[in-house]
C-alpha cells in the first residue's frame, strides 16, 4: 500500500513572487545612484551648502533599504499540493515562518475574484470553516493561469473519489 508521500500528487505548484532585479543588479542600481548623487553633492559642497550632501546620501540609503526589503520579501513562497484525499497549502514567509493548511478537496471551492475589466484580482480557497487567499503576490495574468490549471485539477480530485 502506497502512502501519500510515496504517491504522486494530482497537482503540485510552487508560487513565488516575481523579482526582476537580481542581487548583482541591485548593487549596480545603488552604485549608479551613489555616483549620480555624488556629482550634485560635490557641486553643493563647493558652494558651501554641505548639509545637502547628507540628504543626497540619505536618498541613496533609502533606495538601498527599499531594494533590500523587496529582495527579502521575494524569498517567500506558497506550495499548493493536491492529493486525491487532501489539499495542502504550505506557506513560507519572508522571515522564515512556515504555515501549513490542509483541506478536503471535496469540501473546498476555488473562488476567483475579478475586477470590472474581468482581470483576476484574488484567489481564495473556501470551505465551511475557512476562507484562505492564495497567490496574493502574483500578477493578475499569473493568477488567472494558476486558477485555470488548479481549478481543473480540483474538479478532477472531487470526481475521482
Amino acid at each position: 500500500m502506497a502512502t501519500q508521500t510515496e504517491a504522486r500528487p494530482l497537482f503540485a505548484a510552487t508560487l513565488t513572487p516575481h523579482r526582476s532585479l537580481s542581487r548583482r543588479g541591485m548593487r549596480w542600481v545603488v552604485a549608479a545612484m551613489a555616483v549620480g548623487a555624488s556629482i550634485p553633492g560635490m557641486i553643493f559642497f563647493s558652494l558651501g551648502a554641505w548639509p545637502i550632501v547628507g540628504f543626497l546620501g540619505l536618498d541613496v540609503l533609502a533606495v538601498w533599504w527599499a531594494l533590500a526589503a523587496s529582495r527579502r520579501d521575494g524569498r517567500r513562497f506558497e506550495r499548493v499540493t493536491l492529493w486525491p484525499d487532501e489539499l495542502e497549502v504550505k506557506r513560507l514567509s519572508a522571515s522564515g515562518r512556515e504555515e501549513l493548511a490542509r483541506f478536503s478537496p471535496r469540501a473546498t471551492r476555488l473562488v476567483i475574484d475579478r475586477d470590472f475589466n474581468e482581470r483576476t484580482t484574488a484567489l481564495r480557497l473556501r470551505t465551511a470553516d475557512a476562507d484562505v487567499e492564495i497567490g496574493a503576490f502574483l500578477s493578475p495574468d499569473d493568477k488567472a493561469s494558476f486558477a485555470k490549471a488548479f481549478g481543473t485539477a480540483l474538479r478532477k480530485a472531487r470526481h475521482s473519489i
